[in-house]
This record gives structure tokens, sequence and C-alpha cells, in this order.
């Protein structure tokens, strides 16, 4: 019973736009929904996922007018540690489950990329290694199975009227906890923010206070 933990919290990540925000990269933007939402929004969007599939997946949904408003999102299918990014050009970058693919120490260059400003969310994923871990992940089971339960409601209805099921992006289990998760961030993103979320996820925030590639 599919239910996506990630487009849960599209909103919250919405929420840490900086204001008049122009452009923006979604990094493994999976099968492009959330950069949707973003071009939706007016924003000149790029979004890369090392997956043909769900690039291919994205560019179809595009194709078929499922973007509101004039802008489209571009999509691209790259590895975001073998791309040289732009210098101070994005005024906002998200990260949907995806770092724990990649080494962590990629967030400087997605904070290099950022224009003076410009803010870095993560919407990250972490394995359960302390008693507040775990304390955190029971406390999502049951509301999970609730809403698990509407969402495959939902999915049943959708598969039905459009004959077909949704691909899914690849996933991997995240092995870095969040203690050291929040020691990286603190050297590698200083005056980042850090919180634990509910459904096995943590919100970071960086904004880009400086007159340049944050450093």
């Amino acid at each position: 019973m599919p239910f996506d933990h990630n487009d849960h919290y599209h909103r919250l990540l919405l929420r840490q736009m900086p204001p008049n925000c122009r452009t923006a990269l979604d990094v493994g933007c999976g099968t492009g929904r959330f950069a949707r939402r973003l071009a939706g929004l007016g924003v000149e969007a790029d979004a890369i996922d090392p997956s043909e599939e769900v690039i291919s997946e994205a560019r179809d949904a595009m194709d078929a007018g499922l973007t509101p408003g004039e802008h489209t999102p571009r999509f691209r299918c790259a590895d975001v540690t073998r791309v040289q990014l732009p210098k101070a050009h994005y005024d906002f970058i998200s990260c949907l489950a995806s770092v724990h693919h990649m080494p962590f120490g990629t967030v400087a260059a997605l904070r290099d990329a950022l224009a003076p400003g410009g803010v870095l969310v993560v919407l990250g994923c972490y394995p359960e290694r302390t008693r507040l871990d775990w304390a955190w992940s029971l406390a999502a089971v049951p509301v999970n199975a609730v809403v698990r339960l509407a969402v495959f409601v939902r999915d049943r209805v959708g598969s039905a009227a459009t004959g077909r099921n949704p691909t899914r992006a690849p996933v991997a289990r995240p092995t870095m906890p969040l203690l050291q998760i929040r020691r990286e961030a603190a050297a590698l993103l200083p005056g980042c923010r850090i919180r634990r979320l509910l459904f096995w996820r943590y919100l970071l925030v960086f904004r880009n206070d400086g007159g340049g590639p944050a450093r």
C-alpha cells in the first residue's frame, strides 16, 4: 500500500523558499512531482536524477500537461556527484530523500551553487540507532498505517481510471546516523538547522546569507 512520505512534506519544503525565488534545482527529482510544483509557482526549475527510467516518466508527465502554469521543469538524467553545477546560481535547491544515495559531502557542491540569499533544503532519511530514534519510529507507525490505507484507496481509484501504475524511483537504505549527519552538516553548512520529522525523515535548512558562494 503506497504512501509517499516525500510528497507528504512538499508544502513544508515550499515554505522554506526565499522570497522572489526565480531559479531552483531539484536533486534526485524522481518522477518530477516536486519539480513540477516548483515550476507551477513560476520558478525556472532544473531537475536531475541518475535513473533514466524515472526521468522518462517525468518527461512523459510534463508532455501530458501535468505542470500547472507556463513554466515547465528541465529534466536531465545525470548524477549530481559527476556534473559541474553553476556557482552562485540557484535561489533554491531541494533534495528529497536523495542525499543518502550519495556521499554526504556532496552538499558542499550544492552549497556553492546557491546564489546569495539562496536556500538549500534536504528532506533526508536516517537509520534508527538510538532510543530516541526508535521512539520517533514507533510514534510514526500507527499514523503511517492510517495514511497508507487512505492513500491505497485513493490510488486504487486512480489506477483504475488511468489503467497504469506509476514508476517508482530507486530506493536505498540510509546508513548515516542522525548524530553524524548533524556533525558533518555543521562543518559543511555552518548555521544550518536540522530537525526530526515524522515518517523517518529529517529536515535540513541552510541559508546562504553571504555575498557569494557559501563557505
